[in-house]
């Protein structure tokens, strides 16, 4: 019994915030001092690093699970199926449900319950929850509802990614304009053939020094409340960190499955920074003894779309799938990777069989 896709979906947010939004911002370092430099080149140096022109911020009177329904619906109108016939309805998240203007989370009732009531979807018997992982979380729910079908627990799921960051953000963080809101979907169903599905699976967790390297925290403005606290990250330590450990925990996912690096058509990582993820790419390459990564096997999107956590991967798939990418495509019985890294820190990446 193997795993495979069978619908995707996305919500792309309308509102795009370009990088000159943030000329007027004021930014000040992590010791609380304002950093002496035009905003002009700070936002240029920013693009430069991070490869993000625009991003998309929620409408107001839009929040996670709304966006996750959104998404949900789209994925199971795509898969063609009966929502009642799902078994699980599992969302990703790592901030709950946050109100426009308002750093106050809810995380009950959860975000899977409250997509389960917004698709209408009776059935007691499917099983609605919330997972939170981090930027790898969407991957992780994938892996944990390939579980669930391997053992014969559930046959169809619907895997959620979504986020409003915009909303946790630190507005005199330059880190902030990293971030945006969005979410994506699939249906995950069991299948007979061998041949098709998740190939393979790997997951890891690095909580030592690590555990610090993405948190929350107070603004770097000294005149905020401190009690507020928003997103925060050790930029540099990340970077050194995913450019160490995602290579390899990739190479392992395929290694285990038994797959050449040659084998694989296209590699959806988590779009966090156009630089690392290239970077990363590379190294993976690197540990194969070959000297540069194929030049069409990433997708990316995130010069337009920004960094949203759980939903960068869905989202991207579900514009590669819908041909939304000229240059990017995937054709039956094509290998593919998804591989992510964030909070926690945790790392996991799937080999999976189109």
């Amino acid at each position: 019994m193997h795993t495979i896709i069978t619908g995707s979906g996305s919500f792309i947010p309308a509102n795009i915030i370009k990088n000159n939004s943030f000329e007027n911002c004021l930014f000040y370092d992590e010791k609380g001092s304002l950093i002496q430099r035009q905003q002009a080149e700070i936002i240029s140096k920013f693009q430069q690093i991070t490869g993000i022109e625009e991003r998309r911020y929620a409408d107001a009177g839009m929040n996670s699970s709304c966006m996750a329904a959104e998404a949900g619906a789209k994925a199971i109108a795509d898969a063609g199926i009966d929502a009642e016939t799902i078994d699980q309805v599992i969302v990703a998240h790592n901030f709950g449900e946050i109100g426009n203007g308002c750093m106050h989370s809810e995380m009950v009732p959860s975000i899977a319950s409250r997509v389960k009531h917004k698709l209408g979807i009776k059935n007691p018997s499917c099983v609605a929850y919330d997972i939170l992982f981090g930027c790898p979380g969407w991957l992780q729910a994938l892996i944990q509802a390939d579980a669930f079908i391997k053992s014969g627990m559930a046959k169809r799921c619907l895997v959620i990614g979504t986020e409003t960051l915009s909303r946790v953000i630190d507005p005199h963080d330059r880190d902030s304009m990293i971030y945006s809101d969005g979410a994506g979907a699939v249906i995950a169903e069991a299948y007979n053939d061998s041949d098709r599905g998740i190939i393979g699976t790997k997951a890891v967790s690095f909580t030592g020094e690590e555990a610090d390297y993405i948190s929350m925290g107070k603004s770097n403005h000294a005149g905020i409340d401190d009690s507020i606290h928003y997103l925060k990250m050790r930029g540099r330590k990340v970077y050194e960190f995913a450019l160490k450990e995602v290579p390899a925990a990739i190479k392992c996912c395929l290694d285990e499955c038994n797959i050449a690096i040659k084998e694989v058509k296209k590699i959806f990582i988590h779009q966090a920074n156009e630089k690392m993820d290239e970077a990363i790419i590379e190294r993976l390459f690197g540990l194969y003894g070959i000297g540069h990564a194929p030049k069409n096997i990433m997708p990316m999107n995130i010069k337009w779309l920004g960094n949203s956590s759980v939903a960068t991967i869905p989202t991207l798939f579900d514009m590669v799938v819908k041909g939304a990418f000229k240059d990017h495509s995937i054709s039956k019985n094509d290998i593919i990777v998804f591989a992510s890294v964030g909070a926690g820190m945790n790392i996991n990446a799937v080999c999976y069989r189109v």
